[in-house]
């Protein structure tokens, strides 16, 4: 009989998938499936509190950037003096040295409202036109107090007070221009002007104006 050739035998050390791992050696561990990383910590040598945005100082910085601002003086009370000016002029031109005054003082700026002359001696033409209408409305024109008010010494205490108030020093007694200048003084709020003799200006103050 003839012989029937063995079939060869597959050995289990022939099968590839299923090695079986040498004694000793360890199995590779899985690596970890990637992810967010951790947050990183903190750099060491910079420790203490967060600092603060801008703008959101504490409030003792706030106080000392922005002093509190010092409060006004008190207004000085030598200030209410008005200025007084002395126009040397003989008694028949006093008259004339104020209406030059005034015009000045227009032309300056001045409004004039805020012009009040006083005469000593005639009264000037103005005042007298107004009067010959009646005292009321005479004095209506002072209060309305839009326009240059011309007065007498001896109705001029009756005038309210305003910013310049020049006199003019055009004769009468000397009583006249002692009570005119005091009066002018009291009502003058800023200038005083005076058209006259110095001299006799200066004998019924006593003193140098």
């Amino acid at each position: 009989m003839p012989l029937i050739p063995e079939e060869p035998q597959i050995h289990e050390s022939a099968q590839g998938s299923r090695v079986t791992p040498a004694s000793g050696r360890v199995a590779p561990t899985p690596r970890p499936v990637p992810g967010p990383r951790p947050a990183a910590p903190a750099r060491p040598g910079r420790p203490g509190p967060v600092r603060p945005m801008p703008g959101q100082r504490a409030p003792r910085e706030t106080a000392a950037a922005k002093p509190t601002p010092p409060s006004a003086p008190a207004a000085d009370t030598a200030s209410a003096t008005p200025q007084i000016q002395l126009i040397p002029a003989a008694p028949e031109g006093a008259l004339d040295a104020a209406e030059e005054a005034v015009d000045l003082l227009l032309e300056s700026g001045r409004v004039p409202g805020e012009v009040l002359v006083i005469t000593t001696g005639e009264p000037h033409p103005w005042a007298a036109h107004e009067l010959s209408f009646g005292e009321a409305a005479y004095w209506a024109q002072h209060d309305a107090g839009d326009d240059v008010f011309y007065t007498d010494v001896a109705v001029a205490g009756r005038a309210k007070p305003r910013p310049v108030v020049v006199v003019a020093v055009n004769g009468g007694p000397d009583e006249a221009a002692g009570q005119a200048l005091p009066l002018a003084l009291a009502r003058a709020g800023a200038l005083l002007i005076v058209c006259g003799d110095p001299q006799r200006i200066n004998s019924v103050l006593g003193a140098g104006v």
